[in-house]
This record gives C-alpha cells, structure tokens and sequence, in this order.
C-alpha cells in the first residue's frame, strides 16, 4: 500500500477528516477532532501512525519488522507502519480500522450512538466492537 492509496482508505472511513496542524509534510486523520492517524513520508518511503490496543501493538511489531513503536506517540498505544510493500494491503486495512474503531469508541455516548445511527456500526466497528 502507497500512500496515496493509504490516503483514500483513512478517508473513506465514515467522517473522517484531513488536518494539517503540525505543518504541510504529515496529515493528521481525524473523527470528531480525535486523531485515529497520522501520514507522511521519510526519505520518500510512506509512514503511518496507528493507534492500538497495547497486546496488539506489540504482536505486530514481533510479526512485521516494519511495525515499530510510534513515533512521536505513546509508543505503548501507537504504532509507526512503514509502507514499504511489506505488510499486505488487507493487513494494513485492519490496522487501519482497528485504530478508527477504537477511537470511535472512545468518543462520548451520545456522539458514537448517532454515528451508529448514521453510518451503522459495521461502518464504524467492523468486527472491533
């Protein structure tokens, strides 16, 4: 996964936003003004930032050597994803949604009760919650 694909896939996540606070070379996805993700590249090699659930977080840093601990984050609830081809794109995508459902999750009742409403909890949860 490129990160332009990367890009279309956090997006399409049910309201979903792109930010830039920390400056033009790394997006920060949001829902509900909570980050679920950041996306940039180093040395023209795409970078994602996910959060986790801690267990987790450190079995895909054991399986894929290109799962490190966050940068920049609490590296015991995020992990760095290199997009380097190394990690399958289905992979990646459950990644992506485990860390969209968890902050989701973490939003006030009433807030994830009417995305539920809105957008369904398979849209939301998938198979996380």
């Amino acid at each position: 996964m490129d990160v332009d694909i990367a890009r279309q896939y956090l997006l399409g996540k049910p309201e979903a936003m792109e930010d830039y606070p920390f400056g033009p070379d790394v997006a920060v996805m949001k829902v509900r003004d909570k980050m679920f993700a950041t996306l940039g590249q180093e040395s023209g090699e795409g970078r994602m930032n996910l959060k986790c659930d801690q267990d987790q977080a450190l079995a895909l840093r054991d399986i894929f050597t290109a799962v490190l601990p966050g940068y920049h984050m609490n590296k015991k609830h995020w992990n760095t994803i290199k997009l380097d081809g190394s990690i399958p794109e289905g992979e990646i995508q459950r990644m992506i949604d485990h860390s969209f459902a968890l902050v989701v999750g973490g939003l006030p009742k009433k807030v994830r009760e009417g995305m539920e409403v809105r957008h369904g909890r398979e849209a939301l949860y998938g198979g996380q919650n």
